[in-house]
């Protein structure tokens, strides 16, 4: 009974979801993915051995949506950075945040959390804006932004050690972030020798 509740919960919203959105808008998938974790949350709240906590499903959108934004950005870099070592990071971001990435989706599936499909609008325009750059202000601006969203992920990751309740969670959180730090220290470096 309360997963057949917590299943109607999940229908209504992705019914109301398809129902607002018209073809000329843009939709967040993040958005959309915090309202059916806030809906299968309410449905199994009952549900102890089933629910996982509200947060600890916020926790996996926001880094879904930022490791998503890493490879997109990092693939713009990979086609059009002129300085070989710029190149080279972006490959390794892709390479780092494809196989966290994977990791999440898996993990969030066993736990019936809803990950976004894509960035949300403002990672969208900020690849957007950074696909416009070329020459060696792109490469500057990719390093800006690297830098930018590893501070923030660093902050994520940190927080949810503190906070995240889920065990299978707290284990990938504490295998990416060591990954994570090193990312934002080598871009520290790179954008020091800019």
């Amino acid at each position: 009974m309360k997963i057949a509740s917590a299943i109607m919960s999940l229908a209504t919203v992705a019914m109301l979801w398809g129902c607002g959105s018209k073809s000329t808008e843009t939709t967040d998938t993040t958005d959309f993915a915090d309202s059916t974790n806030e809906a299968m949350a309410e449905g199994a709240a009952t549900d102890s051995a089933s629910a996982v906590a509200e947060d600890d499903a916020e926790f996996a959108v926001e880094a879904a949506n930022g490791g998503m934004a890493e490879v997109a950005l990092s693939k713009i870099a990979e086609e059009k950075a002129t300085d070989p070592k710029v190149k080279s990071f972006a490959k390794q971001m892709i390479t780092d945040h494809t196989k966290a990435n994977d990791e999440l989706k898996t993990l969030a599936m066993s736990k019936n959390i809803t990950l976004p499909a894509a960035p949300n609008e403002e990672k969208q325009k900020a690849a957007a804006d950074l696909g416009k750059k070329t020459g060696s202000d792109f490469d500057k601006a990719y390093i800006a932004q690297m830098k930018k969203d590893h501070d923030a992920t660093v902050k994520l990751f940190e927080d949810a050690q503190k906070e995240v309740k889920d065990a299978e969670l707290k284990a990938f959180i504490d295998k990416t972030l060591p990954v994570i730090k090193a990312h934002a220290e080598h871009v520290k470096a790179m954008d020091k020798s800019k």
